[in-house]
């Protein structure tokens, strides 16, 4: 006989599930809430842990094409004095590059890829999931035609919730969660038509109360010009707040430009970069309580459905597409599917916990809230107060928690099956 799953949610987690379970020979059905696929959003990473996943899924060449592999990382504090250097990718010695891209061009290149190896069928977009009508044996579940407002259900082997922080899959088993919790920072996100002004480099500035981030991420596929993805963050309200009920509203400068009048250094200018960037979107920064439980029966989680993080460190996405690949690999190994899922939860949910957790303790951005700390305005010296080996655990310590160390990850054994 042969499975079948049904993913709920067509974003990034639930189209490399997708291409995932197509290459070990599992049939799958994507569901997308969203009527018209568009190639929103701002910028992200894929660390090498997710790039290597991404490469034995045969798509490395083409993501290069689209995106820029990342060669360096920098942290400075407000004022422009080095905190952290260290090159990424494969000039850090891993098998595998990191990539920056545009999350819209991303996810519709796997949605396209999606529709050239399983067929046009295989993804149904305006399909809004309603209630699960049955966890166990064949899972069954009631979805919404947005255009036409029927409903129908949908049978099988596995359903698979990744349909994102909101996720409405995991309502129906935490229907008392709440709202996701916000720490008091707001996100301003949006690209500028410049050069990376370090190169290929990450740059992150300032501290946990306000942050500019930027990296390129590829030309604009309209234009031709540069993109230059850019974060300023700001600590505007007390930790345990409400977050604002509209997530993607449009942002305006004027809400915080003026505090980053002052950030600029030889090679960086904060305000020139923010002037020139188009439509700005404001976000807050939330997650949610990493869960006891992500499997009812035939169903399971994914992605920001199973565990949503704080943007730091990079991890989001990445982890997102290792679940992905780790629940494609059970499902094609284990003698059933109750023996895969449980298999899956062992290996990512308490790893994804730990990086959940980290996160809210800053993760690898905890530097710059040292740093800044230990220098104060009296122009110490950095290596004084706060040495190189100190900087360089906290960073070592990071990619050991979230599975990116170089040297265990490219010894690590695939998870492409028969190899």
């Amino acid at each position: 006989m042969t499975m079948h799953v049904a993913i709920i949610g067509g974003g990034i987690v639930g189209l490399v599930s997708a291409l995932s379970l197509d290459a070990v020979g599992i049939k799958s059905t994507v569901y997308e809430a969203v009527t018209e696929p568009a190639p929103l959003g701002v910028g992200i990473n894929l660390l090498p842990h997710a790039v290597r996943e991404l490469a034995e899924l045969g798509l490395l060449e083409e993501l290069l094409e689209i995106g820029v592999a990342i060669d360096d990382l920098h942290y400075l504090t407000s004022d422009g004095q080095p905190v952290w250097h260290e090159p990424r990718g494969l000039s850090a010695g891993y098998r595998w590059p990191q990539i920056s891209i545009h999350r819209g061009d991303f996810q519709m290149f796997l949605l396209e890829k999606v529709r050239q190896r399983l067929g046009d069928d295989a993804v149904h977009m305006g399909q809004e999931f309603v209630a699960l009508k049955q966890e166990s044996g064949p899972a069954r579940a009631l979805l919404r035609d947005r255009r036409s407002g029927q409903e129908h259900e949908i049978e099988a082997d596995l359903i698979l919730g990744a349909d994102g922080i909101h996720s409405a899959v995991r309502r129906h088993f935490y229907p008392d969660e709440g709202e996701p919790k916000w720490n008091g920072i707001t996100l301003w996100r949006a690209t500028s038509p410049v050069e990376g002004p370090l190169g290929n480099a990450m740059l992150w500035t300032g501290w946990s109360g306000q942050k500019f981030v930027a990296y390129p991420i590829g030309n604009d596929p309209k234009t031709g010009e540069p993109r230059l993805n850019w974060i300023c963050d700001v600590k505007v309200t007390d930790d345990g707040a409400a977050p604002p009920r509209d997530w993607n509203r449009v942002g305006n400068r004027e809400d915080f430009l003026p505090l980053f009048s002052q950030w600029k250094w030889s090679e960086v200018d904060v305000p020139a970069i923010v002037e020139q960037s188009g439509q700005i979107y404001e976000f807050p920064m939330v997650d949610r309580d990493p869960l006891p439980r992500w499997t009812f029966g035939s169903v399971t989680l994914a992605g920001d459905a199973a565990h949503p993080m704080y943007p730091i460190g990079s991890n989001g996405a990445t982890q997102g597409i290792l679940d992905a690949r780790t629940i494609a690999f059970h499902l094609a190994t284990a003698p059933s599917v109750d023996e895969a899922l449980a298999r899956y939860e062992d290996d990512r949910r308490e790893a994804t916990a730990r990086i959940v957790l980290m996160n809210r303790q800053q993760g690898p951005d905890r530097v710059l809230d040292i740093a800044k700390e230990r220098l104060g305005d009296s122009g110490k010296d950095l290596e004084a107060v706060f040495p190189h080996s100190e900087r360089a655990e906290i960073a070592d310590g990071y990619k050991r928690l979230a599975g990116f160390d170089p040297n265990i990850l490219n010894e690590r054994d695939s998870l492409s099956v028969g190899r």
